[in-house]
């Protein structure tokens, strides 16, 4: 007799699985870092990689900045010059010619007050000398005449040792010669074009964008060129009433060299904040070696006196309506730049800053949609250009 096989029992069911979404289930405090944290992360991304690749046509690309800094300064010029009936490429011609001629005659004449300036103050600079050597000799150090002429041999024993790396430097400090002057000669030629076409540059550059982003490009561009020259205008005034205060503050004090101090004023001033540092210490500095304690504290009374004005009186009722840059954006912007690209850093910072400010207000604040088509055909598509309203009547 066959056992009987024993009745299978089902098999119990399984539990059903629940998914949980592990992304509801996170606070909502964490989810928005998160989004905020991926798309920050990606705009420094992109932002170093864009820098890095400047920073490897640095010898393009700040010519060209410079170039544009130059027609935003000389553009009222050739629209003056157009509204006398000068065609355009002479009143181009007469800009630029006139900027260059301007420039090497103050070179020259500052290149030769500094040459007479120089030979008088040799000689107060071996009496300077005499005079440290006295002091070393009869001060509290009580150096002989053989230790100090010792010390002299080892310092020039120290340079024949290093002559290796002083001639690398004079050979890099020609290379860079070589390219400063290649820069100057592209900058001036990109010059010509920034105030001849620059319209059409302008045109040509946002119709490479899409046909339903040009309205906004334009206007934001539009926008951040005003503001750049706006800057360009209002600091070559500021720089201007710094070095005519300075420069005559020195000459009424008898400091030499009074017309360079006030030419290295001028160029140093376009360098927002650190610029009036550095060329007000070497004008109390100057003051200090040719006339003395009493004569540097009165120049140093001069350069404070400037500087407050600029910075309470022209900085705040000028420059900041211009630009509309609060003073602690203008100094990390400086610093930011001479850390990342030195003194072109430094020059091109507040202008850059000042650009994307504008810029990014006009994109908030979809101004584009208020403003009237500028060719009148309806659909606000085709680009505008930087021309003024004036200029384009003409």
């Amino acid at each position: 007799m066959e056992p009987q096989a024993r009745p299978e029992h089902p098999a119990a069911p399984r539990p059903p699985v629940v998914r949980r979404d592990v992304v509801a289930e996170m606070p909502y405090g964490i989810r928005v870092a998160a989004e905020w944290a991926w798309r920050l992360g990606a705009i420094l991304l992109v932002g170093g990689a864009l820098v890095w690749l400047l920073s490897r046509v640095s010898f393009l690309l700040i010519p060209l900045m410079v170039a544009a800094l130059l027609a935003g300064l000389l553009r009222p010029f050739v629209q003056w010059l157009r509204a006398r009936k000068v065609p355009r490429g002479l009143a181009v011609a007469i800009a630029e010619l006139g900027m260059i001629s301007v420039v090497l005659g103050a070179l020259a004449l500052v290149g030769r007050q500094l040459a007479v300036g120089f030979s008088e103050l040799w000689d107060e600079a071996l009496t300077g000398i005499q005079q440290v050597q006295r002091w070393l000799s009869d001060g509290p150090l009580h150096l002989t005449a053989d230790q100090i002429d010792k010390y002299v041999q080892d310092a020039t024993k120290a340079l024949q040792s290093n002559s290796d790396s002083i001639l690398t430097g004079a050979l890099s400090f020609g290379s860079t010669a070589g390219h400063f002057a290649a820069g100057t000669l592209l900058a001036l030629f990109s010059l010509i074009f920034f105030l001849l076409e620059g319209e059409r540059i302008w045109a040509f550059l946002v119709r490479l964008m899409p046909r339903r982003a040009r309205p906004a490009v334009d206007g934001a561009g539009r926008k951040g060129w005003a503001s750049m020259v706006s800057y360009v205008r209002i600091q070559f005034l500021v720089a201007a009433v710094d070095a005519l205060g300075i420069g005559v503050g020195a000459a009424l004090l008898g400091v030499p060299l009074a017309l360079p101090l006030g030419v290295l004023v001028l160029l140093g001033s376009f360098i927002p904040v650190v610029g009036a540092l550095v060329t007000g210490a070497v004008a109390v500095l100057l003051a200090l070696v040719s006339n003395g304690w009493v004569n540097a504290l009165l120049m140093l009374g001069v350069v404070l006196i400037v500087q407050q004005a600029e910075g309470h009186l022209l900085q705040p009722l000028v420059m900041g309506r211009a630009v509309r840059l609060h003073p602690v954006a203008v100094i990390f912007a400086v610093a930011a730049g001479s850390y990342l690209a030195g003194i072109p850093g430094a020059l091109f910072a507040v202008p850059l800053l000042a650009v994307a400010n504008s810029a990014t207000r006009y994109i908030a604040a979809r101004g584009w949609e208020h403003e009237p088509d500028p060719h009148g055909d309806g659909d606000g598509l085709e680009p505008a250009t930087l021309a003024t309203p004036k200029e384009t009547e003409q």
